[in-house]
């Protein structure tokens, strides 16, 4: 897999971060993120001072992200580590992955920074799909890698990943570290509870997880933790074209589900009607 031939983040002796339409470098950037401050526990007697204006900022991220995303066309969200290079295993299936979802018709969701997020950015942005980078605040800058289309910075971890979920049709997890697993066990909660509706959740690179995969079933499974049916909710392959396949018939089951509830839903109101018209007194004889 090639390299970005882009400008490097983080430019400038003291490095550069993005506030949304603000821009630090050197000296100005905080040594602490928006994320820090607000979880500081120190920090309570300015809550009643200053987290008025923080809900009104948490709320401006969350519209600025509903208006960006809305039109977006379907879309997956594909997450991994920024720490692996560009021509590690993973690398190369991330852009594979990429460019075949984008041939599907979906767009690439991801955190927009560097490894397997720029990885798959890239296959999608090379397939000609529309590439999709969800940043956020770090206390080591990142930057967005150059493959995203379209982009947003986000100051806060909770507002981002309502993003990552609300316009994805699934999620697929590529080797990763503690962001990594944080998105996939978040996805997972949410399928098992409910919150959202039949969602893919895929594992590539099958050896890394393995161990992971043992224990859940192993362990957790076995000591009752979680239901025997739990580990069904994933997916583990290391074929490209299987994942993309998955995703595809998930789609397919679930608009086909949604079609006939609502037939089902015409159909009641339709009998409804017919019931009360013929429930419905007659008027008096000799009118009509």
């Amino acid at each position: 897999m090639s390299q970005s031939n882009g400008p490097e983040p983080g430019r400038g002796p003291g490095g550069e971060r993005h506030r949304g339409a603000v821009t630090l470098r050197n000296r100005a950037i905080p040594t602490s993120t928006a994320d820090q401050r607000l979880l500081d526990s120190r920090g309570r007697g300015d809550w009643k001072t200053r987290d008025a204006w923080r809900a009104l900022r948490i709320l401006s991220e969350f519209v600025e992200g509903f208006d960006t995303l809305a039109d977006l066309p379907p879309a997956v969200s594909v997450f991994g580590s920024a720490r692996s290079k560009p021509e590690s295993p993973e690398c190369r299936m991330a852009e594979d992955l990429g460019r075949a979802l984008a041939r599907a018709g979906y767009a690439v969701i991801t955190g927009g920074g560097p490894g397997v997020m720029e990885a798959a950015n890239r296959g999608a942005g090379e397939a000609g799909g529309l590439s999709v980078g969800l940043g956020i605040e770090l206390p080591f800058e990142q930057g967005l890698n150059d493959w995203v289309d379209l982009a947003i910075d986000f100051r806060y971890f909770f507002a981002r990943k309502t993003m990552f979920v609300k316009y994805a049709q699934a999620f697929v997890v590529l080797p990763g570290g503690f962001g990594t697993m944080d998105e996939l066990f978040e996805a997972l909660t949410l399928v098992q509870t409910g919150k959202v509706t039949r969602f893919p959740v895929v594992l590539m690179g099958a050896d890394y997880w393995r161990g992971l995969l043992d224990w859940l079933r192993d362990t957790m499974a076995v000591d009752g933790k979680i239901g025997p049916t739990d580990l069904e909710l994933i997916c583990v392959t290391d074929d490209v074209d299987e994942a993309v396949r998955h995703i595809v018939e998930a789609e397919a089951v679930l608009s086909a589900e949604q079609e006939a509830i609502r037939e089902e839903a015409v159909a009641r109101v339709a009998a409804d009607q017919r019931a009360a018209a013929d429930a419905a007194p007659e008027g008096p004889a000799g009118q009509g």
